[in-house]
């Protein structure tokens, strides 16, 4: 493909033909449905409970204020932040395996946002909904530069399964060990992290990026979520004691806000070059300018009960493609995406007997 020319900051009109479906995406498509489906009927033949495919383990889960921000370079006012306002929303704190581990098996972190009451053109399958879901993961790039490689790394997920607690354990002390050995020397594995070798830190502190693009009005953006109040960046890094406690990240997010409330900027970096920052390989670190468009603030509050839990945890779904047609996902990644997360809210809704909605308001939020 040939690339448009432009001013090295400008940022570039989304076209069409950026997006190139991959070879087989269809069959990539059914076989990570099956994939993902294996997993969660594996967790829900040993528990009886029918989790996430993926991220089933729930460490915080917060109500938030978004706020777009007033005078925004005119080419990040697209689509949600063309016009400043506030929306409710919702935070869910999550690890990436499908089925719920001792916080000692150490993996990455994602956070979900819902922000709810979006105004705008929706997608198809998205109609009469209101809410803007935004899923990121605590490293700037996907681990899988194509679906299929993706589907290759979801099979090896689903084969570990529920299989041995105790060794995935000991096997993920032994990882970190390794990446520690790596980060000494001014390198990082992201492999390694996503197998177990996480440092044991605090997840408040987390980063978190969508990792891949996603329509950004007439551009192409990926997005992130940074920790801005001083309590907050006091965190990034911080150990956090694990040991005999196999909901220690949940502990830690809980004694943090029953004291303190939290801030947070959601920054968007627009794609400027196809070449160096492509759509369809989101492995490759984009290299554009972050430019804050939001804030998200959360007010002293639970951070995680039981009556959340089956708030959120059951009665919500969360998926990149619970959007505005302005901030439809790109790439391939996102596309299997698509199919894959709609199959795994339907398995969990039927298997444990209750609806998933999006929902329109978070009137009920305190009696949880």
């Amino acid at each position: 493909m040939d690339f448009p020319t432009r001013h090295p900051n400008q940022p570039l009109p989304y076209d069409p033909s950026y997006e190139i479906e991959e070879e087989d995406e269809a069959k990539t498509i059914a076989e990570l449905q099956e994939t993902m489906r294996g997993i969660a009927e594996t967790v829900h033949k040993d528990s009886g409970h029918a989790p996430r495919g993926v991220h089933a383990k729930s460490h915080g889960l917060l109500r938030g204020q978004l706020r777009v921000l007033d005078r925004i370079p005119p080419d990040y006012a697209q689509g949600l932040f063309a016009t400043a306002g506030e929306y409710p929303v919702v935070m869910r704190l999550s690890t990436t395996p499908g089925d719920r581990l001792d916080d000692k098996v150490s993996t990455p972190r994602g956070m979900a946002l819902k922000i709810i009451g979006v105004p705008g053109e929706r997608l198809p399958d998205g109609v009469g909904d209101s809410t803007q879901d935004i899923v990121m993961v605590n490293g700037p790039v996907f681990l899988a530069p194509t679906a299929k490689q993706f589907l290759g790394s979801a099979k090896l997920l689903a084969a570990t399964t529920d299989k041995v607690p105790a060794l995935k354990k000991a096997f993920s002390a032994a990882l970190q060990g390794a990446e520690k050995a790596i980060e000494a020397v001014g390198g990082e594995s992201a492999t390694l992290k996503s197998l177990g070798g996480h440092p044991e830190t605090h997840i408040l502190g987390e980063t978190f990026f969508t990792q891949v693009p996603v329509l950004f009005g007439r551009y192409m953006a990926k997005l992130s979520l940074v920790p801005v109040s001083p309590e907050l960046v006091a965190l990034k890094d911080k150990p956090v004691d694990l040991e005999h406690k196999p909901n220690g990240l949940r502990g830690a997010v809980v004694d943090f806000m029953s004291e303190h409330g939290a801030e947070w900027e959601l920054r968007a970096q627009l794609c400027t070059d196809l070449a160096t920052m492509p759509i369809e390989d989101p492995t490759v670190e984009w290299t554009s300018p972050w430019v804050a468009v939001a804030r998200i603030s959360a007010a002293p509050q639970a951070g995680w009960t039981h009556g959340l839990s089956q708030l959120v945890d059951e009665g919500m779904s969360f998926s990149p493609w619970h959007c505005v047609a302005a901030h439809r996902p790109l790439g391939s990644i996102m596309r299997v995406r698509r199919a894959v997360y709609a199959a795994s809210a339907r398995f969990r809704a039927e298997r444990n007997g209750m609806a998933i909605a999006e929902p329109v308001n978070l009137d009920h939020w305190r009696e949880h």
